[in-house]
């Protein structure tokens, strides 16, 4: 079979969600459009073995949705989109696959952009890109926006530290690194520059004995990071990790990390601030890997990239001023911040 395209049924207050499928190539693959008001909506694809479709559908809904806001925020004069592959990124990625996953992305004629996320990396989008010019994130032009993602999410750590602490002087406290993979790592690495006493977890052991070795960072098993006694929490791995369960156990004051969809509902914002712990939207925070992609959308360079990194840590700045004088949580603002954005856009 060659590769095939099915829009499924739009859900309300998306643009497009198409199913990709090559059984040649092994690809079975979802993109999202969720708006293009801003411009071409841009956002990563991930690779995931999802237990079935409605899981996968409802994980590149999310992740599209999360693109709008994000790029918003960013602004970057882009939409919000994603694509997620289905399957087993160790075992079941080929060449062959991300080609044909490329042929899906130029069918979509523009209106989206894509790049690495979990699971896809900048060699697996050069594949990609042999078939669209719509795939970036490439190694020979923007390269791994990881460090990027990680700079940003450092910066507006410091902007909730001197909010939270009356210091962004991180000396002393102490931070939970949750996951250890491209962005973790580099978060905890400007860390302990910063004089942070770590506490990390990940997965793999491998990550861990570097970063007890390296960074002298004290580790915890990935069931036990809620029992830990900790200053700041950086979740820097796969989303949803606070929930009803986990929240409450939560003993930090601040929260700023790199994980996409931190919250598995939209209240443990809320319910966070009521017990006096500061949530920094993960959309905002970590929206440095995404001006690393949009500025070779646009062509631009590193200035362009520094400058964004500067305007997400002032709307930061701006969110806790406002959160705080509205009494209410720095999620409910952020959102109100893009909803207006999408509003005046839309009205142009």
């Amino acid at each position: 079979m060659e590769l095939r395209l099915t829009d499924l049924d739009r859900p309300e207050g998306f643009e497009r969600l198409v199913l990709a499928e090559d059984a040649s190539a092994g690809l079975r693959a979802l993109i999202c459009v969720h708006s293009t008001v801003l411009g071409p909506a841009a956002g990563g694809c991930r690779m995931w073995n999802y237990a079935n479709d409605a899981e996968a559908i409802a994980d590149v809904m999310r992740l599209a949705r999360g693109m709008t806001y994000k790029n918003a925020m960013a602004g970057l004069g882009l939409g919000g989109g994603k694509s997620v592959i289905i399957g087993d990124a160790r075992r079941d990625k080929t060449p062959a696959m991300m080609r044909a996953f490329g042929r899906a992305v130029d069918a979509l004629k523009g209106i989206y952009y894509t790049a690495e996320d979990v699971g896809i990396s900048p060699q697996d989008m050069v594949y990609a890109a042999a078939e669209t010019r719509y795939a970036v994130g490439l190694s020979d032009a923007s390269g791994d926006p990881s460090p990027w993602t990680a700079e940003g999410v450092f910066r507006c750590l410091g902007i909730g530290a001197a909010h939270v602490f009356g210091s962004a002087d991180l000396t002393g406290r102490r931070v939970l690194v949750q996951g250890l993979g491209h962005v973790g790592l580099s978060l905890a690495e400007k860390l302990h520059v910063a004089g942070a006493d770590l506490i990390v977890t990940d997965i793999h052991t491998a990550a861990l004995e570097d970063t007890k070795t390296r960074l002298e960072a004290t580790v915890c098993a990935p069931d036990e990071v809620f029992d830990q006694q900790m200053d700041i929490f950086a979740p820097c791995a796969l989303g949803g990790v606070l929930n009803g369960d986990s929240s409450p156990k939560l003993g930090a004051r601040l929260v700023c990390g790199a994980a996409n969809n931190q919250l598995a509902t939209p209240g443990i914002a809320e319910k966070l601030r009521a017990r006096g712990i500061t949530y920094l939207p993960d959309y905002v925070v970590n929206a440095g890997g995404i001006i690393s992609v949009a500025s070779e959308i646009h062509g631009t360079g590193d200035a362009w990239r520094r400058e964004r990194l500067d305007g997400i840590a002032g709307r930061v700045a701006e969110m806790l001023t406002r959160a705080t004088a509205g009494n209410c949580s720095t999620e409910q603002i952020a959102d109100q911040m893009v909803e207006q954005m999408l509003r005046e856009a839309s009205a142009a």
